[in-house]
């Protein structure tokens, strides 16, 4: 009998992060070290240990408290999950509140294990390496907002650069302020002159990390019905960011649309993100903002990887998870990523560096559907496609991944999601239909296994004839479908192509 979960890769130690905020106490337990981890257990608890602590120097005793007893329950959680490590970080309140020492001793001894009490820079470098991780690549200054600090750095490819760690964060602010938003601008003008990075990201991406700022993107999601419920890598634009950002300061925060998934605790900060965010807008000058949904705990993990790891493709790496998890054949997944690119060449299709990645992705996950009914593998595929936990991939590239598996499934003109049409590029609509032509010619030919994909290869006959010839040993393959199917890939294309059996040392063509 197999006793072990199927739906998880074997090959992988769980390990856990606690997150001990100013704001809120965070759970996070990963299926194991990987390129683009997988969240296996998540929860956390809004302590409010950094509110009051401008005025008094101290954490909050009652939220001290509770977070000693979360504590308790975090711990047994993680060791329910089958953790084998448990890495700890806190941040701003503890490192700053006169009885954080104090604080930080009681924890340990009810996690029994060390906490690793980050500064203002390695909070900016642990949050840069989540933003540096999750993008390809990323290029701009990373805003880290929490409950007791505002963490700025820049980052450029690889390479985390200047950082400031400045006092901005919402519980700290709205004490600054004594919960004045007029004051609290004026504060965080102040703070941000201190900011003289922000000059050099004129132009560039703001990337927009924490809870805050997360809720605010999700609100601004609400507000104009974009189309697609992922966060990581959302995009708004200047303009519209700072229409949205002076109506959340001067509005009733309770009456926006899609405030009820904004729990109760953390709407009040709200105004207090957005007049921070406003600041950056003003002194950075980005030509965008971006939201990343990794952070520090992801920068940690990532810090975790060998250099070889972290030079790894994160979209392929989990594309390459999910198609060991879901395909028929793992390796046929991996022959149709390596020979779909022979196959553009052939017919003159030009990719850029990002659509040679998708193209390769789309093939991994081409077959992830495959145990659904027929008739609704395209929507079942184009579904978990369209809202997997990918990085590395921005929303218009989602839909490329997406639409190629419901175009391979169900039709190269079904476009069952007009949502979803809405963020898709011409021109990556035009490559994901010739991808899934090329795929519906190609599983006729393998019937999703492994070996006949690489033994397939394109010859150019003259006169603009393009011929898909197989092999002879193989030559029982060819009949009516795949016939019809490549004539289908022609029409896509705009070109002669012909099926062709080898037959001996010349190619005879059928």
């Amino acid at each position: 009998m197999i006793s072990a979960s199927q739906g998880r890769l074997q090959d992988r130690t769980p390990v856990s992060i606690i997150d001990i905020g100013s704001n809120s106490i965070r759970l996070v337990v990963y299926e194991g070290l990987a390129r683009s981890p997988t969240v296996l257990f998540n929860e956390k608890m809004l302590a409010g240990l950094g509110r009051g602590i401008v005025s008094t120097g101290k954490l909050d005793p009652e939220a001290v408290t509770r977070a000693m007893e979360e504590f308790r329950r975090f711990r047994t959680l993680s060791d329910q999950a089958g953790a084998e490590r448990i890495h700890v970080l806190a941040t701003a309140a503890a490192r700053e509140a006169e009885n954080g020492p104090d604080f930080i001793r009681r924890a340990q001894d009810v996690l029994g294990t060390d906490i690793r009490v980050l500064s203002g820079r390695q909070e900016a470098y642990y949050s840069a390496l989540g933003v540096i991780s999750s993008f390809h690549p990323a290029n701009g200054i990373a805003g880290d907002l929490g409950g007791g600090s505002l963490e700025l750095i820049d980052v450029n490819g690889k390479t985390p650069g200047d950082n400031i760690s400045l006092p901005l964060g919402g519980l700290r602010l709205q004490d600054m302020a004594r919960n004045s938003l007029t004051q609290a601008s004026k504060v965080a003008r102040l703070e941000m002159a201190r900011a003289k990075l922000l000059k050099a990201g004129q132009g560039r991406v703001f990337y927009a990390v924490g809870g805050t700022w997360r809720n605010l993107a999700r609100l601004h999601m609400e507000t104009t019905n974009y189309p697609l419920g992922v966060m990581h890598d959302y995009e708004i634009g200047i303009d519209s960011a700072a229409a949205f950002l002076k109506q959340v300061v001067k509005g009733d925060i309770d009456k926006f649309k899609g405030i009820e998934g904004v729990s109760k605790a953390r709407r009040a900060l709200l105004p207090y993100g957005a007049i921070v965010q406003q600041e950056i807008l003003a002194a950075m000058k980005p030509a965008k903002i971006v939201v990343s949904a990794a952070g520090v705990r992801e920068g940690f993990l990532f810090s975790l990887l060998k250099e070889a790891e972290q030079k790894a493709d994160p979209l392929l790496s989990a594309c390459e998870e999910l198609a060991r998890l879901r395909s028929r054949s793992f390796t046929h997944a991996q022959e149709l990523a390596e020979w779909t690119g022979k196959a553009f060449e052939a017919f003159g299709v030009d990719e850029t560096e990002d659509e040679a990645r998708y193209r390769q992705a789309a093939c991994l996950l081409a077959d992830i559907g495959w145990r659904a009914h027929p008739e609704y593998r395209g929507a079942q595929s184009l579904n978990i496609i369209a809202h997997a936990a990918f990085i590395g991939v921005d929303h218009p590239g989602r839909a490329y991944l997406a639409f190629t598996s419901l175009f391979r499934h169900e039709g190269l003109f079904k476009e069952s999601s007009p949502e979803l049409r809405a963020l898709a590029t011409p021109r990556y609509l035009e490559r994901a239909r010739i991808l899934a032509a090329t795929m519906r010619v190609v599983y006729l030919l393998s019937a999703a296994m492994p070996g006949a994909i690489p033994r397939l290869k394109w010859e150019n006959r003259g006169n603009g004839v393009l011929a898909l010839v197989i092999p002879a040993s193989l030559g029982g393959l060819y009949g009516e479908r795949p016939i019809g199917r490549l004539a289908q890939l022609a029409k896509i294309l705009g070109r002669r192509l012909i099926l062709a059996v080898e037959d001996g040392p010349s190619a005879a063509v059928k």
